[in-house]
């Protein structure tokens, strides 16, 4: 089977191995809909991601769109330390994991406006509220909010359509939401644990793996999808 290796932006070809097994597809930053599609269509067992956390959520968006998440397993290998990096677990430039190492489930983000998160969501500056699940994390005003993945969160079960079949109990983890306040004489960050955020506030910056955007928000949601990531990582 021939892994999908994909390039995102000006990466320097001397970095990635040359195997046989591995088919690589150099494509533009934050690849579209019209560059990826044709390639994932073509594709069987793992696709891999040499890029930034922008390049990969692109890729795994399309893979959502697509009803792909049960067929492809991900592997990614980041540029630079970045914040699905430190999540994950992967170093830049770490091939071998993104490659070889077995997929395991991973908490699938998305958010109201229709985008994936891997890595690191932000509101910054805020003044409003902000909930994680039931929980009442934010009234009032505070440097930022930020949104993670939960990867010590429980692989969410498998869906039955069997009525004899006992359910297992609904997963409510998945999404990690930490507050950072002004508070004097240094800054207090708290943080909570939940299958959602849900945050109403003035009007302000929003970004989603490092990119913001195209207008301010005044609200702004992220939960767990109802169906995992396979990712490769340790």
């Amino acid at each position: 089977m021939t892994t999908t290796a994909l390039s995102c932006g000006n990466i320097e070809r001397e970095a990635r191995p040359a195997r046989s097994d591995v088919r690589w597809f150099d494509l533009p930053s934050q690849p579209s809909r019209t560059d990826l599609d044709p390639i994932l269509r073509e594709s069987e067992g793992r696709v891999v991601v040499h890029g930034t956390d922008a390049d990969l959520a692109a890729v795994v968006l399309r893979l959502l769109r697509k009803n792909l998440l049960a067929e492809l397993s991900v592997g990614y290998v980041p540029v630079t330390r970045s914040p699905a990096s430190s999540v994950w677990g992967i170093p830049p430039g770490d091939f071998g994991t993104a490659l070889d190492r077995p997929a395991k489930p991973a908490p699938l983000i998305r958010d109201d406006s229709g985008g994936v998160l891997l890595g690191r969501g932000a509101i910054a500056p805020i003044t409003g509220q902000v909930y994680c699940d039931d929980q009442r994390v934010l009234h009032g005003s505070a440097r930022a909010v930020e949104v993670f993945p939960d990867a010590d969160a429980p692989a969410l079960p498998e869906p039955t359509d069997d009525p004899l079949t006992t359910q297992p109990a609904p997963v409510t983890t998945g999404v990690v939401t930490v507050v950072t306040t002004r508070r004097w004489p240094r800054r207090r960050r708290e943080s909570a644990r939940g299958r959602a955020m849900q945050a109403s506030f003035e009007e302000t910056a929003v970004l989603r793996d490092g990119v913001a955007h195209p207008r301010p928000l005044h609200r702004c949601a992220w939960y767990r999808h109802t169906r995992d990531l396979l990712l490769a990582r340790p």
